[in-house]
């Protein structure tokens, strides 16, 4: 970048070699607008496109159209019709698709912290919860001497 510029997230091409990381690819995949949303808004369960075309402030029919063929198409939503006369679907998030539901509640934590608003809390003593790094293999936690060697594959 030259002339000062600021690289922001939308000048970074996600798909070219320089930028070819897991973050990167996932940014190609949900660092849109809306995607997220949507993510969060089928996290409690199935949703017809009225429903999360109502539960999704401000987003356009055509570009949930769009976001739900995406995501469909990237394996994070299932659709599941529900009417053949005319066509219409429920869509439902698949096991990848609630697996980014994990990632999203920590980013709605994150996000939730610069607010003052209440952590997640374990509804059986209260105690606000914390993510930590854990190696099935080991069945372990994997402490904070060895984040440095955490590689992403």
């Amino acid at each position: 970048m030259s002339n000062g510029a600021v690289a922001t997230l939308a000048s970074i091409d996600p798909m070219s070699d320089s930028a070819a990381s897991p973050l990167a690819e996932a940014l190609a995949r949900v660092g849109d607008r809306w995607t997220l949303l949507l993510v969060e808004a089928l996290l409690p369960g199935p949703r017809r496109f009225g429903e999360l075309r109502d539960g999704v402030d401000g987003i356009a029919p055509n570009v949930l159209s769009q976001r739900l063929k995406q995501l469909e198409r990237d394996g994070i939503v299932v659709a599941r019709p529900y009417s053949t006369r005319p066509l219409r679907n429920a869509y439902e998030l698949s096991m990848r698709g609630r697996d980014l539901g994990s990632a999203l509640r920590l980013l709605a934590q994150w996000g939730a912290s610069g607010q003052d608003a209440d952590p997640p809390r374990h509804s059986t003593c209260g105690t606000p919860m914390e993510a930590r790094w854990w190696c099935p293999t080991c069945a372990r936690e994997v402490d904070e001497r060895e984040h440095a060697d955490v590689r992403f594959v």
